[in-house]
């Protein structure tokens, strides 16, 4: 008797020095693939899709439906525009032929069938709660299948939503190159780090400490931030590595006497003073968490008008450098901590001045060896002379929720973001807006299956038309039926008319799911 499958050796060790040398022999062909390959409409070239989110699976864990959030990078199957390039998707479950119809419908110039013979999409069968890519390398046949799927190594590469050692360790085992930081590099990318960047950038940022290990530490920082402003009333306590304000809990300020005493009195008054931000992560999960990724704490900033936005910039080499767009993000909860969507391109008043600051802050990255897509994100406060000063906050090395909205828009409308100007320009020179959210949610909306969202909008006028490059472009789909979640890109010619989609595409949901 013989095996079907001859799987090859398992490799190196994960996170062994070997591993790294492979690693960086393999990153060498990146920067060749990103200057000549990517940019080559009819240059062959393959792409291996790993939406894993690979981040803290407790945390995690209380995203409702977070399993689904692997459909998010379903907007790279726009990549089969290109009629030479090749997909390969990996999901957890079998994605629904529904959904993947449903992308390959928007694709302009390409027939469903010419992209289904370039696109392969393969599943781990594994709905358990580790990571995509640890089921992934727990399945050594798969991975078999997915190096027999590829043709040409020289002109393929890895993508996934972020990069940790497993990520890496997945690249190695491919044999193919990782479109993003090497994670050796994961401080660059914390709450922590970004704060030294920040600091070495001359940017602004929050008052506030970083490398925190503690409760003590957390105490001590809060103390310093009230001794030197005594009328603060807030302070956020974050995780170095949070994600989507989960990660992040609010310290209310008691009334508390300002002496020798002060850290001490914080201290053992902190349980009953700070709430986590997610109402699913315990007091005792956020602490236990903090100490195992230790982080920041920083002042709550005030304002009478305060925006969120962010810059998306995308790293090639060290000397191909890209501001990609700017958004105002949408957040929600009691202290507007949870992203919920985002208003793209940010507002004209500051869109080129966060631009700017994207600009240092890669150039400085660059140096470092950072590579591939990273966000920045900001807290703007309106100025009494009408001025806005911005106040960097963060930096996300990886893909994040203003990723795949804008992906959509680019690959639908062949267009290009002006980093100068703010606007967003059509490859038919007209401007294109969209408001785009990851949270449209109600416990009416379970139980309608992908085969229904779809008819509910093709007979409401809903589904985005590629001749007027306006409507609504739906994601999240799979989450709809279990969770009554859905994430939604509703592009206009304005602002206000892509705002309009976006309340009517509520206003029909509501409608058809009344009693």
């Amino acid at each position: 008797m013989r095996k079907i499958f001859k799987t090859q050796a398992a490799g190196p060790v994960t996170g062994s020095p070997e591993e790294h040398k492979l690693f960086e022999k393999i990153q060498e062909t990146l920067a060749y693939q990103y200057e000549h390959i990517f940019p080559d409409k009819f240059a062959p070239k393959t792409v291996v899709i790993v939406p894993s989110l690979t981040l803290d699976m407790e945390i995690l864990s209380k995203i409702k439906g977070s399993i689904h959030y692997e459909e998010r990078l379903l907007c790279l199957l726009m990549l089969l525009r290109m009629p030479m390039t090749r997909i390969i998707y990996i999901s957890s479950m079998p994605l629904s032929d529904v959904i993947i119809d449903y992308y390959l419908h928007l694709l302009q110039g390409i027939t469903g069938n010419h992209a289904r013979q370039r696109m392969s999409m393969l599943s781990c069968y594994d709905l358990s709660r580790k990571p995509l890519t640890q089921k992934i390398l727990d399945r050594p046949r798969l991975i078999e299948r997915i190096k027999n799927l590829i043709t040409d190594r020289a002109s393929t590469h890895l993508t996934c939503y972020n990069i940790t050692p497993l990520e890496k360790s997945l690249a190695v085992k491919l044999e193919i190159p990782l479109f993003g930081t090497d994670p050796a590099m994961f401080y660059e990318g914390s709450k922590s780090g970004a704060r030294k960047t920040f600091r070495i950038c001359g940017i602004d940022m929050p008052d506030g400490d970083e490398d925190l290990k503690s409760k003590e530490d957390i105490a001590k920082s809060l103390a310093r931030l009230k001794r030197k402003d005594p009328g603060l009333r807030k302070a956020v306590v974050k995780m170095n590595d949070g994600f989507s304000g989960d990660g992040n809990a609010i310290y209310r300020y008691p009334e508390l006497e300002i002496n020798e005493h002060l850290e001490t009195k914080i201290l053992d008054s902190l349980n009953e003073n700070i709430r986590p931000v997610s109402h699913d992560v315990s007091q005792e999960l956020f602490f236990e968490k903090f100490t195992e990724m230790e982080g920041i704490v920083e002042e709550f900033l005030e304002g009478e008008i305060k925006m969120s936005p962010s810059v998306q910039c995308v790293i090639g080499s060290s000397e191909n450098i890209r501001i990609d767009s700017t958004h105002d993000q949408l957040l929600g909860g009691d202290d507007g901590q949870i992203f919920l969507g985002a208003i793209f391109p940010a507002d004209r008043e500051y869109a080129a001045d966060l631009g700017e600051i994207g600009k240092n802050v890669a150039g400085m990255l660059s140096k470092k060896g950072v590579l591939g897509r990273f966000a920045i994100d900001f807290i703007s406060v309106k100025q009494d002379d009408g001025s806005w000063k911005h106040f960097a906050i963060e930096i996300n090395l990886r893909k994040g929720g203003t990723t795949h909205p804008f992906m959509m828009i680019e690959f639908l409308t062949y267009g290009k973001y002006n980093a100068e100007e703010g606007v967003y320009i059509t490859a038919s020179g007209n401007p294109r807006y969209y408001f785009a959210s990851d949270n449209v949610q109600s416990d009416k909306y379970i139980g309608i299956i992908p085969n229904d969202l779809l008819d509910i909008a093709m007979y409401h006028g809903l589904m985005y038309d590629g001749a007027s490059q306006e409507g609504v472009v739906f994601h999240l789909i799979g989450a709809l039926s279990e969770f009554g979640k859905l994430g939604v890109v509703c592009i206009g010619s304005s602002p206000e008319r892509a705002k309009e989609f976006y309340d009517n595409t509520i206003r029909v949901l509501d409608f058809e799911c009344e009693d």
